[in-house]
């Protein structure tokens, strides 16, 4: 139907009782403009709401004898890699969880694969029952401190600022470049004049932060502190409240929505990995954590709908009224949010858990073979001894870190893991070029007490990071990563005991959604199983190369102090 014959039968639905497409009756309407429950019937036409109330005729019904409907659920920020999931089997992980559009900056492709990675992206976002809106990268590599794969240029940001599917420009990690009025950022701000700019200014205050704000920056995902928080939105900021594998800071930020604030405030995820996501939720889980610590439902649902369209301007999503697509959620109750049917533009997509829509994996060439590795020996990892040396202080369910000074083991001139103080070798290889670059250095709170763990997920330049005990197990371990074309391997004793290959671009799954959560299952029980109490082992290792996090990590370059 063209786009005037439509209008004018959805005219016809609203003005005239002309039948609509669909009808769901007996709803407790969500109303997340009022904050209330109202009681009616919604009437939809060509993929959209046309009316709330009593409408009787329709080709279609759906009676939720007196079920609530929300609408879909929206995530602020995410990076879909981070599932370890292709899209479309990302898509089948969040759609019937209730997820009906994502904000998704695509850097980690970009860091290794760059532009045509995040063309592949898009290309397999398409035809999908869900909402996959792109910011462009605006920092890869994230920093000068970490080799990745590729470059985002000014031109490339250009090009794909101009994509119908992006949202806005990604998030600015390069907060030293913004407040030393570096003139190739300022470029790259000006190119999206207009758009949103998502910001990602960890633990900025005061002056630096008013800096950072006048630049453009209207939004943050990275507050772990109430105080920290409290200035970004008194700045006028979107205050981006982050719930996900590895950052947990949620709860801690949760007193700042108040009656005065909670317009400005969102939910995030950040980060998902592919068994959370199949067994404990995405949104639907922050809001039954949200509310289960004290938040309003009603107010808790539009942070997680309308609030996070409205501030990226996505046209008419978030909502259950007149015009908007119907993207919707059936819940049985708002505490456990517990979703029962998933409607896309006035489709049934999902139900009972179960997505109602196939996906087909075409994975360019161009995210095969990616990883290409030095000749590398024992002797490469060594750390010569020191009166001292600096470590990276990890912490579970944080991705901030401490930049410690500790007194290193010795043996034979050379300083070594110490297990009874949790004192393990920390290594990152550079993956992309071969370029030979290895740095190492000390990790604390990662307590093994055997054995190496080795990732091809190297927040943000995707290089392989390893932690272990042993020397030869790490050599190991990197060797499995690099012979899977990217991955996660653990060994002990030399003996490779589990692998998760993940050859696409070296961070994602070629599987399904169910086996690839069931493989990542595995092998982070079994990285428990050498003496970590961390939550997710392979999760927080992931991040101990990123380089825009404070205050100390370990590059390919190095140990690095951000401090």
């Amino acid at each position: 139907m063209k786009p005037l014959e439509q209008w004018q039968a959805s005219l016809g639905v609203a003005l005239r009782d002309e039948p609509a497409d669909l009808l769901i009756e007996n709803a407790r309407v969500v109303n997340v403009f009022t904050c209330e429950i109202q009681l009616g019937n919604v009437a939809i036409s060509g993929g959209r709401i046309v009316g709330i109330g009593d409408y009787r005729e329709a080709r279609e019904t759906i009676d939720l004898d007196g079920a609530f409907l929300a609408p879909s659920f929206v995530d602020g920020h995410i990076h879909t890699e981070s599932s370890l999931l292709w899209l479309p089997e990302f898509a089948r992980a969040v759609v019937p969880r209730g997820t009906g559009a994502v904000v998704t900056d695509p850097h980690e492709i970009a860091n290794v694969a760059g532009l045509a990675g995040i063309e592949a992206m898009i290309a397999a976002s398409h035809g999908l029952p869900l909402g996959v809106h792109f910011t462009v990268p605006s920092c890869v590599p994230a920093s000068p401190a970490e080799t990745a794969g590729a470059e985002m240029t000014t031109a490339a940001i250009e090009t794909a600022l101009a994509y119908s599917e992006t949202a806005g420009l990604g998030e600015m990690m390069n907060f030293p470049g913004v407040l030393a009025g570096d003139a190739d950022i300022f470029d790259r701000l000006q190119l999206a004049a207009g758009r949103r700019h998502d910001g990602h200014a960890p633990g900025l205050r005061g002056r630096q932060l008013d800096a950072y704000a006048l630049s453009g920056m209207t939004s943050d995902h990275e507050s772990t502190a109430l105080d920290e928080g409290r200035e970004k939105l008194e700045r006028g900021m979107m205050l981006m409240l982050r719930e996900g594998s590895t950052e947990h800071n949620m709860l801690e930020l949760l007193p700042l929505v108040t009656d005065a604030t909670f317009a400005r405030c969102c939910f995030a995820s950040d980060d998902r990995d592919c068994a959370m996501l199949l067994h404990q939720g995405h949104m639907d889980e922050t809001l039954r954590r949200a509310v289960a610590a004290g938040l309003d439902p009603l107010r808790a649902i539009r942070m997680a709908t309308f609030n996070t369209a409205d501030y990226w301007r996505l046209d008419a999503v978030g909502a259950i009224a007149p015009g908007y697509y119907a993207n919707c959620v059936v819940l049985n109750d708002l505490a456990s949010f517990e979703v029962d049917l998933v409607l896309w533009q006035g489709d049934v997509v999902a139900q009972a858990g179960t997505a109602q829509f196939g996906t087909t994996h075409v994975i360019p060439d161009v995210l095969s073979n990616t990883v290409h590795v030095a000749p590398l020996t024992v002797d490469d990892l060594a750390m010569p001894a020191a009166d001292s040396h600096r470590a990276v202080g990890a912490e579970d369910g944080q991705i901030v870190t401490k930049l410690l000074e500790v007194e290193p083991q010795v043996v034979d001139g050379r300083a070594v893991s110490d297990v009874g103080r949790d004192l393990l070798k920390l290594v990152c290889v550079e993956r992309h070029n071969a370029t030979g670059n290895i740095g190492v250095g000390y990790v604390h709170g990662f307590g093994l007490n055997r054995g190496a763990l080795a990732s091809s997920i190297a927040h943000d330049a995707h290089n392989i990071v390893a932690v272990g005990v042993d020397d030869v197990d790490i050599l190991a371990a990197i060797e499995a990563v690099v012979g899977m074309d990217g991955g996660l391997a653990l060994v002990v004793d030399g003996e490779v005991r589990d692998r998760l290959p993940l050859p696409v671009a070296g961070i994602l799954s070629d599987q399904p959604l169910e086996a690839t959560a069931a493989a990542y299952e595995r092998i982070e029980g079994l990285a428990r199983s050498l003496g970590s109490q961390l939550t997710s082992p392979f999760g927080l290792l992931a991040f101990m190369a990123l380089s825009v996090i404070p205050e100390a990590r370990v590059t390919d370059q190095g140990f690095l102090a951000l401090v």
